[in-house]
């Protein structure tokens, strides 16, 4: 068990690599333009919906068990 768990850690630690690529160019651009933060609020407002509306389900889902 111990082998696996320390070939496992290797992997996932050279995988690091693989993903390190430097700068990315459209970031950059929309950084310096200021639109990242446009594209920051419209992930939040998107994420926010869809938490709200998971837990608005959930509500439903726990008053339909308890009616049961």
């Amino acid at each position: 068990m111990k082998k696996y768990i320390s070939a496992f850690l290797i992997f996932l630690m050279s995988m690091g690599e693989l993903f390190a690529q430097g700068k990315i160019e459209m970031a950059d651009g929309l950084r310096a333009d200021g639109k990242i933060y446009v594209v920051v609020l419209v992930m939040l407002v998107i994420f926010s919906a869809i938490a709200v509306y998971l837990f608005a389900i959930d509500r439903k889902i726990t008053k339909l068990e308890k009616n049961k």
